[in-house]
């Protein structure tokens, strides 16, 4: 049962981190207008089992006004709100509680900050620590994201039945950070990879909704758009067994989508994000309605 809408405010970002899985950027096209806001929420009110609405991005503030718009309306229609940002307008303790006093009266209930390397290179002027201070004395619910790079960690994973060394960090293997991540890290062989370790793709509680329209399952996994047909029947009508690439993924993992589509592809991948990523990338142009929007891909 869908419970949870993130709205992809806008792909556009004052970072270009490595680890980002929608590549984006200062150069990133596509934010939301507050029209095609009001249209989500008006789909969302006909679906019936929503009970949360994040703000991600992209990173939200550099768009405030709508952002603020956006939890308005969620606040007013009932829905808990939250709102993820690299916290880059906390320059000061007074700047960063003026950017979130009006979050009080919204009542928002999670504040998330990411705090990491691949954010804040300076621990000494850490905006992420003055915006949880601010967040902390507001009465705010606040928390850290810290994403590290990729190293290589001792330990079983649960996908593999040898002792082999594991990846840690956090950094989700796909989108930049496969260009920027993946170079010395170990690798596994393909035929490993036979599910989705990361998202229930049959039986989603979220999904994400960025400008153009397209609902995620997963970021650059689309399973229709919006703009063309309204969100509360794409949810409804929504059957990932027949969906092209949902559908594979759910019987085989990575490894079937590869076979089923006969995809050319190396024989070791570092994970299952890694190995999905790389397939889907080579599927592209024969499924544009459901890998998309490009620009997720690297791609305009």
């Amino acid at each position: 049962m869908l419970t949870g809408i993130h709205f992809l405010l806008t792909y556009t970002c004052n970072l270009e981190c490595d680890h980002c899985f929608v590549y984006s950027g200062p150069n990133a096209k596509g934010t939301f207008t507050i029209n095609r806001l009001r249209e989500v929420f008006d789909e969302i009110a006909k679906i019936g089992t929503i009970e949360g609405v994040y703000f991600e991005g992209g990173e939200p503030f550099l768009f405030y006004p709508l952002m603020l718009e956006g939890i308005k309306i969620a606040h007013d229609m009932g829905f808990k709100t939250g709102v993820v940002t690299n916290a880059y307008w906390a320059i000061s303790k007074e700047d960063a509680e003026l950017w979130l006093r009006p979050f009080c009266e919204l009542e928002i209930s999670d504040l998330s900050i990411s705090d990491d390397s691949f954010h804040n290179e300076d621990e000494r002027d850490n905006p992420a620590k003055r915006a949880l201070d601010a967040a902390k004395k507001l009465g705010i619910q606040a928390n850290t994201i810290r994403i590290e790079k990729c190293t290589i960690e001792a330990g079983i994973d649960k996908e593999q039945t040898k002792g082999e060394s594991v990846i840690g960090g956090g950094a989700m293997l796909r989108g930049r950070a496969v260009e920027k991540l993946t170079e010395g890290l170990p690798k596994r062989w393909w035929e490993e990879f036979t599910k989705c370790p990361y998202e229930d793709i049959k039986n989603p509680e979220r999904v994400h909704i960025d400008p153009y329209g397209h609902v995620h399952i997963c970021q650059g996994l689309s399973i229709g758009n919006m703009w063309e047909f309204p969100l509360s029947k794409i949810v409804k009508d929504y059957d990932a067994d027949s969906h092209p690439i949902c559908g594979p993924l759910i019987r085989g993992g990575p490894a079937l989508l590869a076979k089923e589509y006969n995809v050319k592809h190396y024989d070791e991948y570092i994970d299952a994000c890694h190995f999905c990523y790389i397939v889907r990338l080579a599927l592209l142009d024969k499924f544009p309605k459901y890998l998309a929007p490009r620009q997720i891909y690297g791609l305009e």
